[in-house]
């Protein structure tokens, strides 16, 4: 099964967090300090928000894999699409492991394509290499710098 992922930026956090659960009509399946997440199963979605960002809104789109065969399938899609493709492989972000890759569309959206592996306590365990793909904050080193 796939996941539709947002991240959005928020400018208060405990604000959005009653915001959202009200919209919701549940309670997030993660909070930090500067981090919530929803993992809604009607519609699928992960759904994020952080303070992370410089500005308030989306930030960016993707895709959530249950495994790494259909993460697999959405990297062979954009690389037939003739997309530029930053391949991460294994990496930390967003108080998660999770091998991923992002695309950006011809609007200049990035869209994350991720399957998760595991739970860190920490938003980033290192940091991250610059690119030439114009990717969202998460992971990557960028000016808008938040994450998943």
């Amino acid at each position: 099964m796939k996941r539709f992922h947002v991240h959005l930026h928020v400018d208060d956090l405990n604000r959005s967090i009653g915001f959202y659960s009200q919209l919701f009509a549940a309670q997030p399946a993660r909070v930090e300090g500067d981090y919530a997440k929803w993992m809604l199963e009607d519609p699928p979605i992960n759904f994020a928000i952080s303070t992370r960002g410089n500005k308030p809104g989306i930030d960016h789109l993707g895709i959530q894999t249950d495994d790494a065969e259909e993460l697999a399938a959405l990297k062979l899609r954009a690389q037939a699409a003739d997309m530029a493709l930053l391949d991460e492989g294994t990496t930390t972000c967003c108080y998660a492991r999770s091998e991923k890759h992002w695309v950006t569309d011809p609007q200049g959206i990035a869209w994350e394509h991720f399957h998760t592996l595991g739970s860190i306590p920490v938003f980033h365990e290192a940091a991250s290499v610059t690119t030439p793909i114009t990717a969202p904050a998460c992971c990557t080193a960028s000016p808008r710098s938040s994450c998943c």
